[in-house]
């Protein structure tokens, strides 16, 4: 599973930390149903300037290995990460816990599509019924897709489990590694700072160190 942390050396910018606000908002401010009601030109402002940093950005070397190593059987992907980085990264099935910010939804009609414009219009349309879009991306307060959701679930049922840049403290997706513990699997934290998350073993590295040094030792690499 991975969070925010694994993007930021690519200059994504995190929820929490130095690059956490966005003129004097929390996210938490903006990505909720209610600031969408009450304002949605300020939370399209919002998620075009993230669009406009996202597309200027590069995978890193930690997208690199999770993309490799997504090519062997028995490999799952759950990512909170809505800034498609995985992907341009070439990892393959990618569960996406969150949604992608580079998908439109419609309230009215329930369409989704992908537009990969940037700039994007500034209250975009849904091409079906003409009615104000929303980026299909879970806000604060609702709930995850059941269908990915029991994807999510189903893949804590593992041998090995590794957290990877994750704060650990937006449920339901921090407790997937508690799950897999439960599971039995071996589970691992990699975060520059430790979350206090009960796994079996935590490193305090950035995700774009960690990794390719794990991908270094890995029998299956040489």
């Amino acid at each position: 599973m991975t969070g925010a942390g694994v993007s930021a050396a690519s200059g994504v910018p995190t929820f929490r930390g130095p690059g956490g606000l966005w003129r004097s908002f929390r996210p938490e401010d903006l990505a909720t149903p209610e600031a969408f009601r009450r304002d949605p030109r300020l939370v399209w402002e919002w998620y075009a300037w993230r669009r406009g940093l996202i597309a200027a950005c590069v995978p890193n070397a930690a997208h690199d290995v999770i993309a490799a190593w997504s090519a062997r059987p028995g490999f799952t992907l759950v990512t909170q990460n809505v800034d498609g980085l995985h992907e341009r990264a070439g990892t393959r099935d990618v569960i996406r816990y969150h949604g992608s910010i580079w998908r439109l939804s419609c309230p009215g009609c329930r369409e989704e599509w992908e537009d990969l414009r940037v700039p994007l219009d500034p209250l975009p349309r849904c091409p079906s019924c003409a009615g104000l879009a929303r980026p299909a991306v879970v806000w604060f307060g609702e709930g995850i897709d059941p269908a990915i959701a029991a994807r999510a679930t189903a893949a804590t049922a593992c041998d090995v489990f590794l957290s990877v840049g994750t704060s650990s403290v937006v449920y339901p997706a921090a407790g997937l590694v508690d799950l897999a513990r439960r599971h039995g699997a071996f589970t691992v934290e990699i975060n520059p700072e430790t979350t206090g998350s009960h796994v079996d073993a935590a490193l305090a590295m950035p995700a774009e160190v960690a990794l390719p040094a794990i991908a270094a030792v890995d029998p299956a690499t040489r």
